[in-house]
């Protein structure tokens, strides 16, 4: 165990966040490559490309709401294992692997039986243009029977990066996009499959993906040990994985909820008229290119900050968090002012009909202006959950999504029509930040000096050397 945690607490820790944050923004990138590949070759079928890209919009949400029970269970067991390391009860964190890995299965298999025989109300009902209907309703059917696999692979992957892993838990991302990059234009154009055939190209991927990553757990190199007997349910881990877990489960599943928001408000304001949700669907595509680095940047040093607040290492930390603070600011300036810039960069990535160019082009500074606070919302998020931060993550979370944007939708395109619902993104990402930032800034250092406290430890007492 001290050759792959050992180094999370002792060292130089600019080298080691870059060790542990790269492969986990570059798995954040090829997780973007996931998202949008299907996207891009379904864009080019024929007549039909724009009605089954903005049916991919439609089943984007529900997609999310399948990544966000994986973070509720993955993101919430890891960060408590992590901790259990810090404080050398491994058995304490086999237990937790364990019950995390019985959850996902038993909720995977229920999410597959429910979006299988609910696909056409569902996508009926999360705004799909009448023209995409069937477009939605059969890829949802076919990514449905992959679920399981989809929600182990996505919820197991970060205990991997928790034992500081990070290149292998990069590696079964990768695995599963290469797959599907080379199985999308075989699927869709050579077997004339179409949208079917981007849904069953995804979920073979993902069960490739799976087939790595319990091949790493049945492994030497893996601390944590598949056992049946610590697979036994236990209210108390459970609970304590769920809580912490919430944040970003909520994170996610606004994230689907707003998309939602859109997608209704834009079938009402436009009539209807699939341009507007596929225009959506690109600008959600530039979107996540600037969140989900930013997300893997906190992703990646969760590992390092769990295990040092396990330990009471309060300098550290400080060090560590301002280092991938500024990392993360760099990334989110730079890739914001790309954007504002070159907007009708995306329509082409998507092969955009001439109207869907139009609207992204004029719209899309508009919805991503707030995105520059990323840094803060997707990073130092990620980073209070593995603080332990259940709580304070939760709240900010649902600010962002809930209290602020989904009702500044409904009154935006209420009075600006379609206009308001590009809108609302941008003002609400920007408010949202600045509230984060402040509740962020005030509340660390009494995290770092609580848990001093709790573990009977002053300054002078720092269990390192801090080594820069």
């Amino acid at each position: 165990m001290k050759n792959t945690t050992g180094q999370l607490g002792e060292g130089k820790i600019l080298p080691l966040i870059f060790k542990l944050t790269i492969p986990a923004v570059i798995a954040q990138l090829i997780t973007f490559l996931y998202n949008i590949v299907d996207r891009m070759f379904v864009a080019k079928i024929g007549e039909s490309g724009m009605d089954a890209l903005a049916a991919l919009g439609i089943v984007l949400p529900i997609t999310l709401i399948i990544q966000a029970f994986a973070n509720l269970i993955g993101l919430g067991g890891s960060p408590l294992a992590s901790i259990k390391l810090g404080e050398n009860d491994k058995s304490e964190a086999d237990r937790i692997f364990n019950v995390s890995f019985i959850m996902l299965t038993i909720v995977g298999i229920i999410v597959s039986v429910i979006t299988f025989a609910f696909a056409r109300p569902i996508v009926v009902l999360f705004g799909c243009p009448s023209t995409a209907i069937e477009f939605a309703a059969s890829y949802l059917k076919i990514y449905s029977l992959g679920t399981a696999f989809v929600l182990l692979a996505q919820g197991l992957n970060p205990f991997i990066t928790a034992q500081g892993h990070s290149f292998t838990a990069m590696f079964s991302v990768l695995i599963g996009a290469i797959t599907n990059i080379a199985l999308d234009p075989l699927f869709i154009f050579v077997f004339d499959m179409g949208v079917n055939g981007a849904s069953l190209a995804t979920i073979i991927s993902q069960f490739i993906s799976f087939v790595w990553i319990i091949a790493f757990f049945m492994s030497k190199k893996s601390i944590f040990s598949l056992r049946i007997k610590d697979m036994k349910p236990n209210a108390k881990r459970i609970f304590a994985i769920i809580s912490l877990g919430l944040s970003p489960f909520v994170m996610t599943i606004t994230e689907c909820a707003i998309q939602i928001v859109f997608n209704i408000n834009l079938n009402v304001s436009t009539g209807g008229d699939k341009d507007y949700t596929a225009a959506l669907t690109v600008m959600l595509s530039a979107l996540q290119l600037i969140s989900l680095p930013l997300n893997g940047l906190g992703y990646g040093m969760q590992p390092f900050v769990s295990y040092n607040y396990g330990k009471g290492d309060s300098q550290r930390l400080k060090k560590g968090i301002k280092y991938v603070t500024l990392i993360a600011f760099i990334f989110a300036v730079s890739i914001w002012s790309l954007s504002m810039a070159f907007p009708q960069v995306y329509a082409y990535l998507f092969s955009a009909s001439d109207n869907v160019e139009y609207i992204v082009r004029n719209y899309t500074p508009f919805f991503l202006m707030g995105s520059i606070m990323f840094f803060v919302q997707m990073t130092l998020q990620n980073i209070n959950v593995a603080l332990g931060q259940a709580k304070c993550s939760l709240i900010l979370a649902v600010t962002r999504k809930v209290i602020i944007l989904i009702p500044l939708c409904f009154a935006l395109t209420h009075y600006l029509g379609f206009k308001g619902v590009y809108l609302s993104e941008g003002i609400a990402d920007l408010t949202a930040g600045i509230i984060t930032s402040i509740v962020i800034f005030i509340t660390f250092p009494k995290v770092y000096k609580k848990r001093e406290k709790a573990l009977g430890l002053d300054n002078s007492e720092q269990p390192s050397e801090n080594k820069d």
